[in-house]
């Protein structure tokens, strides 16, 4: 079952709006090669939006299936169990793409210039 620590983590960094990734796009160096590699990393950290509105989704989803069943309206236990482990995973795979970034990130402050 998600942690409701990791949840608000996520919430966190859904704050980030994908307006501000475009905004990155459009102020991108004249360089062909800068360009492209600002474009690439303007495309990841929108598909890394997207996945973090889909995990949102799924944590959704699998609130509203424990609060059916719960209720008695649901008596079917396999649509909770799906929504239950869709809901994980997306989290897994979101919380272990966060720790790279952070990894990565601590990485790159501890280099020397």
């Amino acid at each position: 079952m998600p942690m409701v620590s990791d949840a608000i983590d996520i919430t966190r960094l859904r704050n980030v709006s994908s307006g501000a990734v475009r905004q990155v796009a459009k102020s991108a160096p004249t360089n062909s090669i800068d360009a492209y590699n600002t474009n690439k990393f303007s495309d990841l950290l929108t598909t890394a939006m997207d996945n973090l509105s889909v995990t949102n989704g799924y944590l959704s989803d699998m609130e509203n299936e424990e609060i059916k069943w719960s209720l008695g309206e649901s008596k079917n236990t396999h649509d909770l169990t799906i929504a239950i482990q869709k809901a994980s995973t997306a989290l897994q795979y979101t919380v272990a793409v966060r720790d790279k970034i952070i990894e990565a990130y601590k990485e790159l402050m501890q280099m020397q210039i």
